[in-house]
């Protein structure tokens, strides 16, 4: 078999170059829907990028003409059963669960569709940087089938008549209200998004990873806290991240006016 086939055959493809390991969904016939072959694979390469110390940022990606169209209705319905459903949901939960808890900065690179599932994974990543003819939309309400878990990440990310209006109707929307709604950071030309994530990931790669673990976790642990939690919370965050080797490497470099070196402890 050649090198090609074996890339096509192959549901989740990995590529790293300077600390940012970009994971392209491969299944472009179906729209890169996740079936539960790809969450499989998706979920083994997070779990290995948790301990991978040379990966700083992660890009998540969808190869031919879409990002992602959710599930695979037909999978779904050629396995049906209670059992099977709640395993299926299960897992793409835990997978979701697993982007919010990755160490490491995650980045949507959207282009093409992200519908349903496929619009909560963008609305899961950190950040999210889309094409200018991207669409986005949670239309399982369409189908008899509630969004019923694309919610819970969709309503973390836009507002609460937003996000409704998404999940009753079903309609696409465009990449520029997507960035108004605060689904996506960055909109841009189809042929300008590779360039725009990448000198996004490479700017966060620049920064000490230990600040990336610590700010990260820091963010979704504090969200769900009343306002006074969070400030007791994100004090002692503070107080521990000015006792890190980085945090006195880059005052230090701030001050001296030369760039940090850090040391990722």
């Amino acid at each position: 078999m050649t090198a090609a086939a074996q890339t096509e055959q192959r549901v989740l493809l990995r590529e790293d170059a300077d600390g940012i390991a970009t994971l392209t969904l491969n299944r472009p016939a179906a729209r890169n829907a996740l079936s539960t072959g790809l969450m499989m694979e998706f979920q083994a390469a997070l779990d290995a990028i948790a301990e991978d110390r040379t990966v700083k940022v992660v890009v998540v990606a969808g190869a031919g003409p879409a990002f992602c169209a959710g599930h695979d209705l037909k999978e779904m319905r050629a396995n049906p059963g209670h059992g099977i459903y709640e395993a299926l949901f299960r897992q793409c939960s835990r997978l979701m669960l697993t982007i919010t808890r990755l160490p490491q900065p995650v980045i949507a690179r959207v282009h093409g569709i992200a519908t349903a599932a496929g619009c909560q994974l963008v609305a899961t990543c950190d950040l999210a940087v889309a094409a200018e003819s991207a669409r986005f939309a949670t239309p399982g309400v369409n189908i008899g089938l509630f969004c019923s878990t694309p919610m819970v990440a969709l309503t973390r990310a836009v507002g609460r008549k937003q996000a409704m209006e998404m999940l009753l109707t079903g309609d696409m929307v465009d990449a520029a209200t997507a960035r108004a709604h605060g689904l996506v950071n960055r909109v841009v030309p189809e042929d300008r998004l590779d360039a725009e994530v990448t000198a996004l990931a490479r700017q966060i790669a620049s920064k000490s990873p230990l600040t990336l673990k610590i700010g990260k976790e820091a963010f979704h642990r504090q969200i769900d806290l009343d306002l006074e939690q969070a400030y007791d919370y994100a004090s002692r965050v503070m107080t521990e991240n000015m006792m890190a080797r980085d945090a006195e490497e880059g005052i230090d470099a701030f001050l001296a006016k030369r760039p940090p070196a850090w040391e990722g402890r």
